[in-house]
């Protein structure tokens, strides 16, 4: 019985090409490492610019009316600092952009990742993450001079929307954020085993069973985080808000027939008006920018710990 060895060329080769690897992984590492360091000085140097102008306007404003008032008028004469109507139409248009964009998405990446065969997969996938490239701004305008008449014509009954309202601005931002669910929704279902989806059709499950009871269920914490993330796209969205949605913020609304600001639309009308810099008014922002800070944050944390809750490992 003979045994081969590598002659001492190949091994010196391969010894030669081990150390050209090394400088170019040194320098990827170096540079994820760089990548991941600017993200988080990104964050921190975001909480540093939020928490010296928010500490300021707290010690002239009770937090405690700060999170209970029901009028929200800092650039009026008669001056309130209850934050809940922001926080109101914020609420309302997040809920009916879900109510629209989790059930179209859902669908959507069910229909890719089940039904297409693999050239429908390759044209209709790029189509509905190109919604995603859209300019936000182009959502408001839509949504104000487009769909608002439609609207208009066909809504039932005496009382019509308003000119701006929380409903065509929760459309425009359902919208808008299907690609997000939709493209992650799919990716998650994909990667699916597809022993599994096997096994259910050989126990004669139709492929509808085999979709909604195999595949969503073992792809739910890539479903999860794709909704949350949808949340906090439509929670930090600005210029659909700003423009089709209303700047109204001086009583708690819950009607999506009316206009109302929410705290992104506030920010953005005021951080452009005329308000001197280091007043109160100016530190509302900072106040309302924290608030929102915190929201996403909770978002983003609720995620992480559902998705590790409910992830599957496949070997």
């Amino acid at each position: 019985m003979t045994t081969s060895t590598p002659s001492a060329g190949s091994a010196a080769g391969n010894a030669l090409r081990r150390g050209r690897r090394r400088p170019v992984d040194s320098t990827v590492k170096v540079l994820l490492v760089a990548a991941a360091l600017v993200s988080i000085a990104t964050t921190v140097g975001i909480v540093i610019a939020l928490v010296q102008p928010a500490i300021g306007f707290f010690q002239q404003v009770s937090i405690v009316e700060f999170l209970t008032g029901t009028s929200w008028t800092p650039t009026f004469a008669q001056k309130a600092y209850g934050v809940l109507p922001l926080v109101a139409a914020t609420v309302v248009v997040t809920v009916i952009a879900l109510l629209i964009a989790v059930p179209i998405g859902l669908g959507s990446a069910i229909y890719l990742s089940e039904y297409a065969n693999r050239r429908t997969r390759k044209v209709l996938k790029p189509i509905i993450e190109l919604l995603a490239g859209v300019p936000t701004v182009v959502y408001g305008f839509v949504a104000l001079f487009a769909l608002n008449p439609l609207l208009q014509d066909i809504w039932p009954g005496g009382r019509k929307p308003a000119f701006q309202n929380l409903l065509i601005a929760g459309i425009a931002m359902g919208i808008m954020i299907v690609p997000t669910i939709a493209s992650i929704s799919e990716d998650s279902m994909s990667s699916v085993p597809r022993s599994l989806r096997e096994g259910a059709y050989a126990l004669a499950s139709t492929k509808m069973q085999v979709s909604t009871r195999v595949v969503v269920p073992a792809a739910i914490s890539g479903i999860v985080a794709a909704v949350v993330l949808g949340i906090s796209r439509a929670v930090g969205e600005t210029m659909i808000v700003t423009i089709a949605g209303g700047l109204v913020s001086d009583k708690v609304t819950f009607d999506p027939l009316e206009g109302a600001a929410t705290m992104t639309a506030f920010i953005a009308n005021v951080s452009s008006g005329d308000i001197p810099v280091g007043s109160l008014d100016y530190d509302s922002v900072f106040a309302v920018g924290a608030l929102l800070f915190l929201i996403t944050f909770a978002l983003n944390a609720v995620s992480i710990r559902m998705v590790r809750r409910f992830r599957e490992v496949y070997e």
